[in-house]
């Protein structure tokens, strides 16, 4: 399979969020590849086993990869990250801005729990952007930015309001960056927003589901379609799962984008006059 130009052996990747889930399993088949992987995450067992699991499947064990514990939430520590990887392998090719924390925050809810998405899901993604982005556009050779949002920021379903704007935060500061890189005379720096679907991870264990529910995908699963997309120059990459198609989701998006193009009630999707209009739109009548 042919890879994005980033994704070469002895090239430097580094993912955040990498201890569990799509991170994980992102830096695992990296590894695989003969990349040399960083995994940043807080500190704990977890980014030491993740570590040990890594090094399993790099052709050059340990030499190859390093675990940084790093909160993404304090530009200080991105900043120390970044000095980190590459003062041990150099220059980085591919960064996955992939950390992110459950959600819970209501529009009126504390707004302690608010800061904690929002520090974590959109400014962790900010921060690496800032600190990493700036070397790589200047290191002159094919790289990639990987941004991991939700389709909770593009639907916005009620409910989860913090993460919904977290995740919304992320889409917009990639199609910023995607734009920005674009500008750039002779850059060879591409951004993608990874856009998953129903996935088993760690924020679904953390929900008390122990088992893999049948709808859900494996991380695994988001980055067999994630690699080939990054080669195929795409910038959204919509993952379906296994109750979920890929034309489900474009309806269900283009049904939130004509919310403002109709003039129809806020998250109309789910108001109860428009129920039996949205059910005909997806059956296609």
């Amino acid at each position: 399979m042919e890879h994005h130009p980033a994704i070469a052996r002895g090239n430097v990747a580094v993912v955040t969020g990498a201890a569990s889930g799509i991170g994980l399993a992102a830096a695992r088949r990296l590894a695989s590849l003969g990349l040399r992987v960083c995994l940043a995450d807080l500190p704990g067992d977890a980014l030491d086993r993740a570590a040990e699991d890594v090094a399993a499947d790099s052709p050059d064990s340990t030499d190859a990869v390093l675990a940084v514990p790093t909160d993404v939430r304090r530009r200080e520590a991105v900043e120390q990250l970044k000095d980190r990887v590459e003062s041990t392998f150099g220059p980085i090719a591919l960064l996955m801005n992939n950390a992110g924390i459950e959600g819970g925050g209501q529009i009126l809810s504390d707004p302690g729990r608010w800061h904690s998405i929002l520090d974590t899901n959109l400014w962790g993604v900010i921060n690496g952007i800032q600190v990493f982005a700036p070397a790589m556009i200047g290191n002159g050779a094919p790289a990639a930015i990987v941004n991991t949002g939700s389709k909770q920021g593009i639907t916005t379903p009620p409910g989860d309001t913090a993460y919904n704007v977290s995740k919304a935060g992320v889409k917009v500061a990639t199609e910023a960056l995607a734009h920005h890189l674009r500008t750039i005379p002779g850059c060879h720096v591409t951004a993608h927003l990874l856009i998953p679907g129903f996935v088993f991870t760690g924020l679904t264990r953390a929900r008390g589901v122990t088992e893999r529910p049948p709808g859900a995908w494996t991380p695994d699963q988001v980055v067999d379609l994630l690699l080939p997309a990054m080669a195929r120059g795409d910038f959204y990459i919509l993952c379906p799962d296994n109750e979920t198609t890929t034309e489900m989701d474009r309806k269900r998006i283009r049904w939130s984008a004509e919310d403002v193009i109709e003039n129809r009630p806020a998250l109309s999707r789910w108001h109860p006059d428009y129920e039996e209009a949205f059910d005909r739109f997806m059956r296609g009548e």
